[in-house]
């Protein structure tokens, strides 16, 4: 996750204390993927909040790869020797091509037939314990809303579990060269104001810390801010890295709006947030490839006026975002 604000002066306490308690999650080694379909672990945190895991270090095109989404669905993705072992009913992955090397399998947790001692139950936990047991290392997060109950480091504590905090750094960026921007002009008019694809790929290089000098001596890029600019004296960029859960996403984004109700000299801020290059899933459940790239994110702009843009990317594997 990475925020811009533009001419920037002190960044409100709130605000910071946003930024500061993006909220844990957990590292767990070697965790066998049967201990999430557990009535045990449905009843302490799927039923109980919202759960997520993904697993560690794994890749989207080569490895099997697993997520549980906040809406108690595990979503396996996994290749054709597993899938035929598992012996569990999936779809082939729509992104194989003529020969089909990899299926997708979706289990949802919170149906009402997937009950302990139901034959749905029982037969997906013989076939992730018994006929094909997978183990992967997981990140771990839980979001609820003052249910009291186990926590998962208490839960997992037979397993190598570790606590992890976001990585937050901040710059100040100083003399920085903005894109002018009218809120309702998204294709932008010629000398008032920029388009919304010209500030995305103006962001891009902001982010990356790319030049924007256009100087003929430069080896690594030519690029320069759009037309028409402004120099902006100060700018604060904050980028926090880690497995960061949407409710925290929110009430940054709220926090953000909030920034306007005081006397400010910014104009507008923008907030990016990326999403893991090789998660089987993007967009709600909808299945993410790699091909060339993971890319996957989503970018607000937002103006004084609460006005937004929200901009959406893909790479080549990976359906329209909705």
């Amino acid at each position: 996750v990475s925020f811009l604000i533009p001419e920037c002066g002190i960044l409100p306490e709130v605000l910071k204390s946003t930024i500061a308690d993006v909220g844990e999650y957990y590292l767990v080694r070697n965790l066998s993927i049967h201990e999430l379909v557990s009535h045990e672990f449905i009843d302490a945190f799927v039923k109980k909040g919202s759960c997520y895991a993904l697993t560690y270090n794994t890749k989207i095109d080569q490895d099997n790869t697993a997520a549980l989404l906040p809406n108690g669905k595990l979503i396996l993705s996994v290749d054709k020797d597993t899938y035929e072992e598992l012996g569990l009913q999936g779809r082939p992955s729509q992104y194989s091509g003529k020969k089909v090397m990899r299926y997708i399998i979706t289990i949802d947790l919170t149906d009402s037939g997937f009950h302990p001692d139901s034959k749905k139950h029982n037969r997906v936990l013989w076939a992730l314990k018994e006929k094909k047991p997978l183990e992967f290392d997981f990140l771990l997060a839980w979001y609820n809303t003052g249910a009291e109950g186990s926590t998962l480091k208490s839960y997992f504590s037979k397993n190598q579990i570790r606590a992890l905090k976001p990585k937050i750094t901040f710059s100040t960026l100083r003399d920085l060269q903005c894109p002018v921007l009218q809120s309702n002009e998204l294709q932008g008019k010629p000398e008032e104001s920029c388009s919304t694809e010209e500030l995305f790929e103006w962001l891009g290089a902001v982010l990356n810390q790319v030049s924007l000098d256009n100087k003929s001596s430069s080896f690594l890029s030519t690029y320069c801010c759009p037309q028409p600019s402004t120099i902006v004296e100060k700018a604060f960029l904050c980028t926090i890295t880690g497995f960061i859960i949407p409710e925290k996403i929110i009430q940054l984004l709220e926090q953000l709006c909030c920034y306007f109700g005081d006397p400010k000299l910014a104009s507008w801020l923008t907030l990016t947030v990326h999403g893991f290059a090789d998660s089987p899933v993007s967009w709600r459940e909808s299945e993410h490839g790699f091909h060339k790239g993971g890319e996957n994110l989503y970018n607000f702009v937002i103006f004084r006026n609460l006005d937004y843009w929200l901009q959406m990317a893909v790479g080549t594997n990976d359906d329209c975002p909705p």
